[in-house]
């Protein structure tokens, strides 16, 4: 089953967007999209068959003019975007993920994960919490480890939940899409290499994110977070000149209408361009990888509901669009 969005007066900020399309039977392409929600195939607009949204960054400092002034010509090549499938935008080579890396979230997920024999009360932990968050930000080190792009998925694809995963939870996530290969940047460069912006829910299996078997060894981010379809991506990916300033978005997300995450990209640790510098001090970072600045509180451990068959989270962030996806157990597929 798949679950569209709901009709929007704006799909996003700006004049245009990327998306990659199919119609019914077809194959997938990109599109520019715009924001009263027609499309036009960038194949026949590039005359390159063989062009992907990941191609068109690979070549961004000549594709974005000739995408600008595309974004301003309204003929008959334009058709409805109901007419087609969206898919995530983008296919990465790389997904760069982070976690702890927004201060209330922090807090929430240390107590949650409590210790096999931690009896200290709450708010001991609480105040720990915010000693070791604060710490790592004056020693400017955000946490960033791998994902793989096997786990992204549409938009608006069900998300299947494991028959092995007791303790699934969302993550809603603003990814940063790179323009430019970056290596070793500074902070201040940083921006200059990210094309532009989109949704991820970086789903997570809470239950296997630590080895209990080797404590030892720590996080087990293969199992709790690689599985088919556990990074819903897009819908689309708008340019960074669309977005005046993405250290000021709200993001929102709602489980089955109940609102579940709803924060602003201020309450980050590390913004988007000391991540982005960062992952780039040890990773070459290609056109159309990710980084996904880690995810707000208000996760299913917090609330005490994990995600289960029959759900469907409704995700937002301010200019990005929405993206709906539904829960479907393994076993009842």
């Amino acid at each position: 089953m798949s679950v569209k969005p709901e009709a929007a007066s704006a799909l996003f900020a700006g004049p245009f967007a990327l998306a990659t399309l199919s119609a019914p039977e077809g194959p997938a392409f990109p599109a520019l999209v715009t924001p009263d929600a027609r499309v036009r195939d960038l194949r026949l607009a590039f005359d390159d068959p063989q062009l992907t949204t990941r191609t068109l960054l690979e070549s961004w400092d000549t594709a974005l003019p000739r995408l600008r002034a595309l974004a301003g010509t309204a003929d008959g090549d334009l058709q409805p975007l109901a007419d087609f499938r969206v898919h995530a935008p983008v296919e990465p080579r790389q997904v760069f993920q982070s976690g702890a890396n927004y201060r209330q979230h922090v807090i929430d997920l240390h107590v949650a994960h409590r210790a096999p024999g931690d009896e200290r009360p709450e708010a001991e932990r609480r105040a720990e919490a915010a000693e070791i968050m604060d710490r790592r930000a004056a020693e400017d080190l955000p946490y960033v480890f791998i994902g793989l792009p096997s786990a992204v998925t549409g938009p608006h694809d069900d998300v299947v939940l494991p028959a092995w995963a007791e303790k699934p939870d969302w993550e809603l996530e603003l990814a940063v899409v790179i323009g430019r290969p970056a290596h070793r940047v500074s902070v201040e460069e940083a921006l200059d290499h990210v094309a532009g912006y989109t949704i991820a829910n970086d789903l997570t299996d809470r239950a296997t994110v630590f080895r209990r078997d080797m404590p030892q060894i720590g996080s087990d981010w293969l199992r709790s977070k690689n599985a088919p379809g556990f990074t819903p991506l897009g819908p689309w990916i708008v340019p960074t000149a669309s977005i005046a300033d993405p250290g000021d978005l709200r993001l929102t997300l709602k489980l089955n209408g109940e609102n579940m995450q709803d924060e602003s990209t201020k309450d980050m640790i590390f913004d988007v361009a000391r991540m982005v510098s960062y992952a780039s001090q040890t990773a070459r970072l290609l056109p159309g990888d990710l980084v996904l600045t880690g995810s707000p509180a208000g996760n299913g451990m917090h609330w005490g509901r994990l995600l289960r068959d029959g759900d469907v989270m409704d995700a937002t962030i301010t200019g990005l669009g929405a993206q709906r996806t539904h829960c479907v157990a393994e076993a009842a597929r």
